[in-house]
């Protein structure tokens, strides 16, 4: 899959991990790895010409079948009985359309969702996948049945994918029975395992395969325990935590700690694992992220739309945090509209401006993608995240026709990108050394589409 075979690109300009340079050629390999990054080069004959080159983004959490729930669940609740819209409503309305979704739709919408991405510049995604059994419970024939639905969109699609499968066993803290609206999601430690060796065959390249405890709430400590030993030490493992002040209510209620720190407490969390939201957090807990290495997973628009709240960006980079962008419920697609209310919402609560940003990266534009880029990279496990010889050939060419970057200066080129108007300046996407988006559109976009389509009005008539 993907455009007309290249193996390099001239860069005008290109942003490299030690910042912009020019005259860069990029060079990648059949198996799409990048093999050469030459500074201060001159154009091979033949080879292609771009203005601006940056490393792909790389989204660090996906739920992909939300993508067609987008805009069924913005109308306001229960006024009868008065009760507020939040999270915990939203995920009802979830849940009931999740019953309803075969393998083949979850296929269809997870290819719309993951050519959307490229299309906006994300080259790589986390997908924590918990749709695993059919409608009545039963796990398919094949276990890994849905996982594989998902990598089959994404290599339609082109785009990377760090595959999570999920421990999901409880409806609450406390070992709580699931509804019966969540016996599509149940899976035990012995399940997760099977799914992980059932999916070995595909890793490489373009797809990885680690791990992900849904939460706190839906899965054991000792569970968390018994498939974090079982995996490879370098599998990436990621988890729900402190999204919303009702499970940070439920956690103290149950162990008298809050859930960072009843994590840190019960399990080894070290730089392989990612902490999805973590928005409810005390400085104790950010010192503890921090310090251990592992990744904040943020997803900003998803996180907005869920009033879920804020996370302490400002005192998590002071404490040398990592961390990276997802689009979650894929309200959004875009890593540029994560980026910007990623700092937008700091500004706000902190009612100042320039937010993310350190004493040696005063630009924050390049602040945000760079550090996006290595902790979405650390987090989906794989080597993504920067033009450097190893990595992933993931490369986004930016629109230089595009009015917004009329004249700009080098070093005001990803502000602009990112805080100057709503227009998509992403106008070619190269993934794993393969073409796959040209001047805006995705090489398979119709095909994809016509699909994801379907698949809508199948599950919309229902």
């Amino acid at each position: 899959m993907g455009g007309a075979l290249s193996t390099c690109l001239f860069a005008r300009h290109a942003l490299l991990p030690q910042g912009w340079r020019r005259d860069v050629l990029l060079e990648w390999d059949a198996a799409g790895d990048l093999t050469a990054v030459t500074e201060g080069a001159t154009v091979p004959p033949g080879a292609e010409v771009a203005e601006y080159v940056l490393p792909g983004m790389v989204n660090l959490h996906s739920h992909a079948f939300q993508r067609a729930l987008g805009g069924m669940t913005e109308v306001a609740g229960d006024e009868v009985n008065q009760v507020a819209d939040s999270f915990w409503t939203w995920r009802e309305l979830m849940y009931r359309f999740a019953r309803h979704i075969t393998p083949e739709q979850m296929e269809a919408i997870a290819a719309q969702l993951f050519a959307e991405c490229l299309r906006h510049g994300y080259t790589a995604v986390c997908e924590f996948h918990y749709l695993q059994r059919d409608a009545a419970g039963a796990l398919y024939a094949r276990p890994a049945e849905t996982a594989e639905r998902v990598l089959a969109a994404a290599r339609v699609s082109g785009i990377g994918m760090t595959m999570l499968p999920v421990l999901y066993s409880h409806a609450g803290f406390g070992a709580q029975p699931l509804k019966p609206e969540q016996v599509r999601f149940r899976t035990g430690a012995d399940d997760v395992l099977r799914i992980i060796e059932a999916l070995a065959p595909q890793r490489g390249g373009q797809v990885e395969v680690g791990f992900a405890p849904h939460s706190l709430r839906a899965a054991g400590v000792v569970q968390i325990r018994e498939v974090a030993q079982a995996l490879p030490a370098n599998r990436p493992i990621h988890i729900h935590i402190a999204e919303q002040q009702g499970e940070v209510r439920q956690s103290l209620d149950y162990s008298g700690r809050r859930p960072v720190q009843y994590l840190y407490d019960q399990v080894d969390v070290d730089a392989r694992w990612c902490l999805v939201h973590a928005t409810h957090v005390q400085p104790d807990e950010v010192a503890l992220m921090a310090a251990s290495g592992a990744v904040a997973g943020l997803c900003p628009t998803t996180e907005a739309n869920l009033g879920d709240g804020l996370f302490p960006l400002a005192e998590f980079i002071a404490a040398g945090g990592r961390f990276g962008v997802g689009s979650d419920s894929h309200v959004s697609q875009s890593p540029v509209e994560e980026l910007r209310w990623l700092e937008y919402g700091q500004r706000l609560q902190r009612q100042q401006r320039n937010v993310a940003a350190t004493p040696e990266q005063r630009h924050v534009g390049d602040y945000l993608w760079q550090a996006a880029l290595r902790g979405g990279a650390q987090a989906a496990g794989r080597k993504l995240g920067a033009l450097a010889p190893g990595c992933r050939a993931d490369v986004l060419v930016l629109d230089d026709a595009h009015v917004n970057l009329c004249g700009v200066a080098i070093a005001d080129v990803l502000g602009s990108f990112i805080f100057c108007g709503n227009d998509k300046l992403v106008r070619d996407v190269l993934c794993g050394g393969q073409w796959q988006v040209r001047d805006g559109r995705h090489v398979a976009q119709d095909a994809i589409a016509t699909a994801y389509k379907r698949a809508l009005v199948q599950l919309r008539a229902l």
